[in-house]
Formats: structure tokens, C-alpha cells, sequence
């Protein structure tokens, strides 16, 4: 007996020997089943090697008593202390799967299948399996059967006598021997059928690939044939039954449960498409409709039940198109996109413990090792492998994957996969998630061997191994790139120069050669520069290879490191900051106009980074001015101040066009910028703040240069059209009036003469042929166009206004904003034009009528020759001009009492019409979507071709690179330009009603 308030010996020894619930285990082995087994000591040391003791110990005592009579109990209880296979093999299977332990107990005497251990028994292929299920006649002996199967596997498994790799296979050879059995009685059931088809299974997934989960789904294609005589459509009609029979005895839930879901949706068309097609059939919609990830998929196709010449027919038809897939258009962009919308659709809650799907899950491998196997597959035959880790080590062996990675690669996926076995293995259902209870991680832990705080062991070795795939499963396809040009240990192998190109050509570069080239005069050498350099291409060449135009991206990023590349601030901010490589790879790869900037002063790289740069925001106009003033201050002379003031424009014309891309494209850790509205904003309002203060600098400097610090007349610079909406694009003209004033006691003539002198030389300066893009100054807008003086006083445009005002030019004055000079009087023009855009009482009928002829005559003079009208994006069908005239003509009909239209912005003034009801909220949005849409094409167009242009445009690389910009995916420039026709449709409709009154 024991002493009061001590423990029993007992009970100490169970902790010792990892049970958690000691006193429940002291219990169960005081029961009189365990009698005759209680006190040995080989009982004791076996549980406690087990996974979880108290589970192994609960299922061994509803072994004994579910056997059948005292002898039985007898036998099993002395052959589990006599013989160690056994006592290792069921204690291992009960102490790993409480599911195992629940079919033990429904069907005690199978503990016998354990017993075997000869040789043959070791590592059973489909020959034994189909021997284990051949009495099985119906569904529910066939479950009974199966499992049985199951069980010498996972004992097999938990005892470590085969390993992940042997274990996946005869999973899937079990699922095989399955697929015959189930076909076997869906044939007896229906012999008629069977007379008249030829019908194939082909496993696809991770059967196909020979290393099943415990629990998955398994993926199957079927194919059929008539047999001679027999008529196709009646064959492929039996063919479709027994497939649906077979699905059934797999799939549905009986008495003993289920096998597992037979999945057929791999098939052409998927659920959408019939079950069973004939081998013709399946030829003719791989070869016009597969989508990339179909022949992805094909990788793993295997037949393995029924017509096992029909289904080598089947593969070897479709062989070709595999390897053939990586030619196809966008291809790694399309498996790229697969795999992040997969991760895309974990719910939030679970992506941290999405062992498969998750980021550095085992998809992740896998999705890899495919890309790499689909690009090099068609020259080297020995990659064809639908199984992962066989797939990997041929790619090392070829020097496709470094071997080092490879290496890192193969252990992170067999501790993954050894994961997710035994979260399956316990209950027998199909999961990914890693539970969170620490009973669970417990048991998962101790099953991989981690005995020493399994919990803490078992997290801290599954990040350490998800690291390893996310760090590696990109750079998987770049990295051996490098190799290629890079000089290697003896012994290593590289990728050879083919092998490279045909890597490069599947990501898109037009031009290998010049690509390999380029990563030679990069990464070779000993310098840091080189060093840094190797480690970071691999990242950039997979942001460029997201790109329209990979090649561009390469070649500038080799520009900027020429020019940069000693300079250490460079390679710091690239290794450093984690934000600049990759917002360099987008703007170098997303089209000339913001490399152009870059190369005329490569240090604005530094905007890029996180740190002291200054970031990607936007600029303030007050600082930007003050800025430039100083700059201008501190010249020599007025070229000089300037060409200082156009360096800080070319400055944030980069830092704009750079936050617009990176905005657009998105990053790794930001995604891109839905509100395309607030793109068009920022890109509008920050290059209309940096042109006028630009032309604050120009103006200061042509004045001191010319007369000191004062001018003779006061002088002022209005903003007109875009420029005064703060809607510039990149391309966009400066449209302005000059308005100038006589100071007191100066000749009216004289002042004129420096009135026009400055706008002479503003313009000359503006325009000077440099390193910097000019600016042009528009001033065609100014009273009587370009017949009319470039430059007023203000009483002379009071005059002209006064007497010869046309519609138009009210119509114009909508847009008008000081912008530089003396604000005073700027001021006073404002002032001066306000009745003429916000006429009292609106407008008449008649200047209605003639604004609506001026648009109609526009409509058909001014459209370039030749262009597509519901193409162009200012004078087209539902474009800017469309949207804007319809906009300002309800601020010239309603601004004079609706003082939220008196704005110069379209799209302030469109939200103030709809806050009137002068127009209903769903027109209102219609203009704005068509308006928003037109302005970012316009702004694609400038970025990616560096040149302005109101249309798309017809190349294709160009025209992916605006679809690119646009949010469009690789190979989805048709639904850009259907979408832009559909918009601009709706809008026109709207301008059809309100504008012309239709």
C-alpha cells in the first residue's frame, strides 16, 4: 500500500515514461485484461516509445477486450511480449492513430496482419495489395479490406522501417490496388457495360506522382474506348457509369466509413465537362482549350486501373503537349499566378497553419520542382518524373538546382510531408492545418522523433524548414542562372548555356543571349559589388520576369549598377533596405519614361529605399518651390538656375512615376492600389504641383537675370486646362496665360516689351536641349489663339472679355488657376473671369447650342485619321473629352448657385454635380470610371513608351506593359481593351443624355 500523501511507484514511472495522464494509465493497467502483462517491464518501455503512451495504452486495452474469448486475449497479450516486431509495430500504429486503433477494436483479429515480418512484407508493391483486397466483393468489405492494408502501412511508417518517400508510394500503390478492386465490382454490377467498353483510370496528383497522402483525395482522369462492333456514344454512356460507380464505392460513407473522395475535376472542362471522354476527344481539347495549369497537371498522370494499354495510349498522346507547354505565351507568369491565388484563397485565420498551401508550404516544392521539370522536360528526358522529391534530385543531378538547395529542398519537404502524415494518420481525415492543442503537438512531435519538449522542438523545426522553402522556391529558377555564367567549385555542375536560354525564353526575355550576357558582367568577379549582386539577381529576375518586358528590366538595372555600383550608399540601400530592390526591379521593367529619368541621374535610385531618401510620397508644392527658389538663388546665371530648377523636376518626375509603378504593380508585402481614381490624383496633383514650381524657379531666374529684383510690371501665370485641374499627366504641355500689370510710374509700352521678354526667354529656357526633359508652355488658349499677343495686361483682357468673349473661351476659364508670379494679381484676374465661367442666371440656349456644335464639329475634324474612336482615350467615344465637356458644361449652366462646381477640377466638380442631383449617382460613377480609366491609359502609354500618345498601343510587348500597369495579367490584354470599350461605352451613353440631350 501506499504511504498517505506519496506517490506510487507506478505512477512515477508512467511520467517517466511520457504518459500525461498517469492515473488514468495506472488504471487501465490495474484492468484484469492486462493481467497476465501488467508488471513486465517490456510492456512499460514499449509505450513509452510510442508517439502518445496513454493513446497506445487506451487502444491496447479495447484490443484485448475486443478479442474473441480468454485464449485469444491470451495469444495476443503473450506474442506482444514475446515478439519485439510486433509489440514496436501495434504499440507504434495505437500510440499514432486513434482512427487505427477504432478499426482494431471493430475488427480485433486483424492485430494478426502485424505479425508477418519476412521480407517481401517489408516494402509491398500493388501485386500485394491487390492479394490484400481480392475477397473484398461489396464496398463495405472492400473498406474493411483497405484499411487492413492501411494499418501495415502505418506501421510500417511509425516504426521507421520504411521512409516518407517508400511510405507515399505504397500509399499510392494501395489507392491503386483500390482503384482495380472498386472497378472490379462496379464490372460485376453491371457486366453488360463492361462488354462494351474499353475504359482507362488514369491517377493524376499526388497518386499519379506515386506519393499519396494517408488521407487525400485522389485525382483520376478517365478515358474509354468502344470495343470492336460497338457503337462510341453508347460505349462512352457504359464507360460514364461504371466511372460514377466506381467514384461511389470509394467515395460514399458506409457502416466502415469511406476509402477516400475519388476527384474527377482534373478532367477537360472539369466539373463543367462530361466524366468520360474518348482518347480523341481528350487530344482535341488539349490541343485548342488547356489552360497552362492543365498541362501542369498532366505531369502526374499515370494509369492504373482498367484498360492499362488504353491508359499508355492516353499518356504517350498527351506527352508532347506537356513538354511543349513551356513555349507557350506567359507561361511562367500563369503557373506563377496559379500559386499566389492559392494562397490568395487560405482564409486569413488558417494561412499560419496551412501546411500545404501556406507560403514555404509544401505546394511550394512542388509548384517549383513542376516549373522547372515543364521548362527543361522536352530536352531532358530524365526530368520526367511525376514524383517531387525523385523530380528534384534529377534536376540537381542535370545542375538545373544547385545542389546545396536541392538538398535544403528535400529535407524541408520530408519533414513537411512526415507533418502532415501524421496529422492525418490520427483521426484518418483529410487536413492540412497544424492543430494548435499542445496534446496534438505533442504527439505529432514525438512521432518525428523530437522527444525533448516536442511541442517547442516540433515549431521551431517546422519554421526552420517553411523558411528554408520560402526563401529558396523562387530563387529555385533563377539562382542556377547565375551558375550558368558564374565560375564554379570542380565538381559542381551548371546549367549549360542552352539550358539558360531556354530558362530565360520561358520568362519571357526576347533576347537570351543579350540576358546572359548581362548576369555575367554582373555577378562575375570577387568584389562586394559582385557579391551583393549574385545574391540579390535571383530576386530581381523573378520581379522581372513579372514584367512585360524582362529584357528592359535587366539591361537598366545593369545601367544604374555601371554607373552606382562603387558608390557604397548603393549597394547598402540594395542590401539593407528591403523595400528599394524590389520597387528598382518594377520601375526599371515597367517601361522607358522612369528608366529614362533614372539614367539622366542615377543617385534618385535612392528615393527608393525606406530610409533618408525621402520614400516615394509626393512632394508638397510649398517645399518643391522652395527647393527650387533656393537652387535658382544660388546659380550663376540664368541658364544655370534652370538648368538647377529642371534637375529637381526630372527628380520628381522619377519619384512620381516610380510611386505611380510601384503602387500600380503592388510588392511582395503591399498589394497594388485598387482605388485607380487615387492614382490618377496623385500623379495629376504631383505633377501639376512640380510644373508650377517650376515655372515659379524659371520665372525668378529669367527676371533676375534680366532686371535684378524687380520686374518693371507686375506678372503672372495662370494654369489653364489640365494644368489648372491639377490633372497633368507625365506627357502633358504646360497650358497657361500670362497676365501682366504696369507697375506704378512704368510706361505701358515698356512694360509690355518685359512682359514679352520674360515669356521668350521662359520658354527658351524651359526648352534648352539637356539632360532633363523639357517643359513646353502652351499658351494657345489665350485670347484670340495663337493671333492674339502671348501676353496682356489685365485691363486688356477685362477689354477683351468684355466685348468679344466667345462660349468657348468661358467655356476654357473653367480651368483657369494662378499658378507663379504675383498672386495679388492673379488674383484679380481670377476674380475678373468668375462671371464669365459662372455666368448669372446659367447659360442660354443659344450658348448651349453652340458648345454642343463646337464638341460635334471636334468629334469629326480632329479625330486622327485612321485612329479607332473607341480607342482613343481624349477625343473617342466616352473618353476625356466626352466627360469633360459634359462636366463643364453643367458648372457653366449651374456654378453660378452651386458653389461646390466652381472648382477647375473634373472630377471635384463631377462629385459636386452629383451631390446637387444635377446628375444621378450612377452616371456620376459611369463618367468618373470612364475618365479615371482614360487618364491611366494615357499615363500607361507615357511610362511605358516614353513618349505622350491618346492611344494603345499596337505592339505587343507595349500594349502588356500597359495592361500590366492597368492590373491586367500576362495574357490578358484582350479583356484591357474589351473593358475599356465596354466603359467608355456606358459613359457615352450618359454624355448622350446629359450632354447632347438624346
Amino acid at each position: 500500500m501506499t504511504a498517505p500523501g506519496r506517490r506510487s511507484t507506478t505512477f512515477s514511472r508512467l511520467l517517466r515514461h511520457g504518459f500525461t495522464d498517469p492515473s488514468a494509465a495506472e488504471r487501465l493497467l490495474e484492468s484484469a485484461e492486462l493481467a497476465p502483462v501488467r508488471t513486465d517491464p517490456v510492456l512499460l518501455d514499449a509505450l513509452g516509445a510510442t508517439a502518445d503512451p496513454d493513446l497506445a495504452l487506451s487502444g491496447l486495452v479495447r484490443l484485448v477486450e475486443a478479442q474473441d474469448g480468454h485464449t485469444a486475449q491470451r495469444e495476443l497479450l503473450d506474442t506482444l511480449i514475446a515478439a519485439k516486431p510486433l509489440r514496436d509495430r501495434l504499440l507504434g500504429v495505437l500510440g499514432a492513430s486513434a482512427a487505427l486503433a477504432d478499426h482494431l477494436a471493430r475488427h480485433p483479429s486483424d492485430w494478426q496482419e502485424l505479425v508477418t515480418y519476412e521480407p517481401q512484407d517489408l516494402h509491398p508493391g500493388v501485386t500485394e495489395f491487390e492479394r490484400g483486397l481480392a475477397a473484398a466483393a461489396d464496398p463495405v468489405s472492400l473498406r474493411v479490406a483497405y484499411r487492413r492494408c492501411l494499418l501495415s502501412i502505418a506501421a510500417r511508417d511509425v516504426c521507421g522501417t520504411t521512409d516518407l518517400a517508400q511510405t507515399a508510394a505504397e500509399l499510392a500503390d494501395l489507392a491503386t490496388a483500390t482503384l482495380r478492386a472498386a472497378l472490379a465490382i462496379a464490372r460485376g454490377a453491371a457486366p453488360d457495360d463492361a462488354a462494351q467498353c474499353r475504359l482507362a483510370v488514369i491517377a493524376m496528383g499526388k497518386c499519379g506522382g506515386h506519393e499519396l497522402n494517408y488521407v487525400s483525395d485522389v485525382d483520376v482522369i478517365f478515358v474509354a474506348e468502344a470495343v470492336e462492333g460497338a457503337d462510341e456514344r453508347k460505349a462512352v454512356q457504359a464507360a460514364s457509369r461504371l466511372a460514377s460507380h466506381l467514384m461511389r464505392i470509394c467515395s460514399e460513407t458506409t457502416v466502415e466509413g469511406s476509402i477516400w473522395p475519388v476527384d474527377a475535376n482534373l478532367r477537360p472542362e472539369g466539373r463543367n465537362g462530361p466524366l468520360v471522354r474518348t482518347l480523341s476527344s481528350h487530344l482535341a481539347y488539349y490541343q485548342r482549350w488547356a489552360k497552362t495549369w492543365e498541362f501542369q497537371a498532366l505531369l502526374k498522370a499515370r494509369p492504373v486501373a482498367g484498360d492499362l494499354e488504353l491508359g499508355e495510349d492516353y499518356v504517350a498522346t498527351l506527352a508532347p503537349l506537356v513538354w511543349h507547354a513551356a513555349e507557350r505565351e506567359n507561361f511562367v507568369a500563369d503557373v506563377q499566378k496559379m500559386r499566389r491565388r492559392v494562397v490568395e484563397n487560405i482564409p486569413a485565420a488558417e494561412i499560419e497553419r496551412e501546411l500545404k498551401l501556406g507560403p514555404g508550404g509544401l505546394r511550394d516544392v512542388e509548384f517549383a520542382v513542376q516549373l522547372l521539370q515543364l521548362v527543361h522536360g522536352r530536352a531532358d528526358t530524365s526530368l520526367r518524373s511525376g514524383t517531387t522529391l525523385d523530380a528534384l534530385k534529377a534536376l540537381a543531378a542535370g545542375g538545373y538546382v544547385g545542389r546545396a538547395d536541392a538538398v535544403q529542398l528535400d529535407e524541408a519537404y520530408r519533414f513537411l510531408r512526415s507533418m502532415e502524415h501524421r496529422i492525418q494518420l490520427y483521426r484518418l481525415r483529410r487536413t492540412h492545418l497544424v492543430p494548435e492543442g499542445d496534446a496534438d503537438l505533442r504527439r505529432i512531435g514525438r512521432s518525428l522523433g523530437l522527444r525533448s519538449d516536442p511541442v517547442a522542438a516540433l515549431n521551431r523545426e517546422w519554421k526552420r524548414h517553411a523558411a528554408v522553402v520560402r526563401r529558396l522556391h523562387e530563387k529555385l529558377f533563377y539562382r542556377p542562372l547565375l551558375d550558368a555564367v558564374a565560375q564554379l567549385a570542380p565538381g559542381e555542375s551548371r546549367l549549360s548555356a542552352d539550358a539558360a536560354r531556354e530558362r530565360l525564353v520561358a520568362l519571357g526575355y526576347a533576347d537570351p543571349a543579350a540576358a546572359l550576357r548581362h548576369l555575367e558582367a554582373l555577378a562575375s568577379g570577387v568584389t562586394r559589388k559582385a557579391a551583393i549582386q549574385r545574391t540579390l539577381l535571383p530576386v530581381l529576375l523573378g520581379w522581372f520576369a513579372d514584367s512585360a518586358d524582362p529584357d528592359a528590366g535587366l539591361l537598366n538595372f545593369r545601367k544604374v549598377s555601371d554607373a552606382l555600383g562603387k558608390t557604397p550608399w548603393y549597394l547598402r540601400l540594395l542590401r539593407d533596405e528591403g523595400a528599394a530592390a524590389e520597387n528598382l526591379a518594377r520601375v526599371l521593367s515597367a517601361g522607358r519614361l522612369a528608366p529614362d529619368l533614372l539614367m539622366r541621374a542615377p543617385e534618385a535610385v535612392a528615393l527608393l529605399g525606406d530610409g533618408d531618401g525621402g520614400g516615394l510620397e509626393p512632394r508638397p508644392r510649398a517645399h518643391l518651390e522652395q527647393e527650387i527658389l533656393a537652387g535658382v538663388g544660388r546659380a550663376a546665371g540664368g541658364e544655370q538656375a534652370v538648368t538647377a530648377a529642371r534637375g529637381v523636376r526630372r527628380r520628381e518626375l522619377f519619384r512620381t512615376a516610380a510611386a505611380d509603378i510601384v503602387a500600380s504593380y503592388g510588392t511582395e508585402e503591399t498589394p497594388a492600389v485598387a482605388d485607380q481614381g487615387a492614382l490618377v490624383d496623385l500623379v495629376g496633383g504631383a505633377v501639376s504641383d512640380l510644373t508650377a514650381a517650376t515655372l515659379a524657379g524659371t520665372l525668378r531666374a529669367v527676371v533676375r537675370d534680366g532686371w535684378g529684383e524687380t520686374l518693371p510690371t507686375r506678372f503672372a501665370v495662370i494654369g489653364m486646362g489640365r494644368f489648372g485641374g491639377h490633372e497633368l499627366g507625365y506627357g502633358s504641355d504646360a497650358d497657361v496665360l500670362f497676365v501682366h500689370e504696369p507697375r506704378e510710374g512704368v510706361a505701358e509700352r515698356e512694360a509690355s516689351q518685359a512682359a514679352n521678354a520674360v515669356v521668350s526667354e521662359m520658354r527658351r529656357l524651359l526648352q534648352i536641349p539637356s539632360a532633363d526633359p523639357p517643359l513646353l508652355i502652351d499658351a494657345d488658349l489665350r485670347p484670340e489663339g495663337k493671333s492674339g499677343p502671348l501676353v496682356r495686361t489685365l485691363k486688356s483682357y477685362e477689354a477683351y472679355y468684355r466685348r468679344w468673349s466667345l462660349v468657348w473661351e468661358s467655356q476654357a476659364l473653367l480651368r483657369a488657376e494662378f499658378v507663379a508670379g504675383d498672386a495679388d494679381l492673379g488674383g484679380r484676374f481670377i476674380e475678373l473671369v468668375d462671371p464669365l465661367r459662372y455666368p448669372a442666371e446659367g447659360l442660354g440656349e443659344d450658348a448651349v447650342r453652340e458648345i454642343r456644335r463646337l464638341k460635334a464639329r471636334m468629334e469629326t475634324e480632329r479625330m486622327p485619321r485612321g485612329a479607332d474612336p473607341t480607342l482613343h482615350t481624349k477625343l473617342g467615344r466616352g473618353g476625356l473629352s466626352d466627360v469633360e465637356w459634359t462636366v463643364q458644361l453643367l458648372q457653366l449652366r449651374h456654378g453660378w448657385v452651386e458653389p461646390g462646381l466652381r472648382t477647375t477640377r473634373t472630377r471635384e466638380a463631377l462629385a459636386a454635380a452629383c451631390a446637387a442631383e444635377l446628375i444621378s449617382t450612377e452616371d456620376a460613377a459611369t463618367l468618373d470610371e470612364a475618365w479615371v480609366l482614360a487618364t491611366r491609359v494615357r499615363n500607361a502609354v507615357m511610362l511605358v513608351r516614353g513618349r505622350a500618345g491618346d492611344t494603345f498601343p499596337s505592339g505587343a510587348r507595349e500594349l502588356a506593359a500597359v495592361g500590366r500597369y492597368l492590373g491586367y495579367g500576362p495574357g490578358h490584354v484582350g479583356e484591357l481593351l474589351d473593358d475599356y470599350r465596354r466603359t467608355t461605352r456606358r459613359a457615352r451613353a450618359v454624355v448622350e443624355e446629359l450632354f447632347y440631350g438624346a
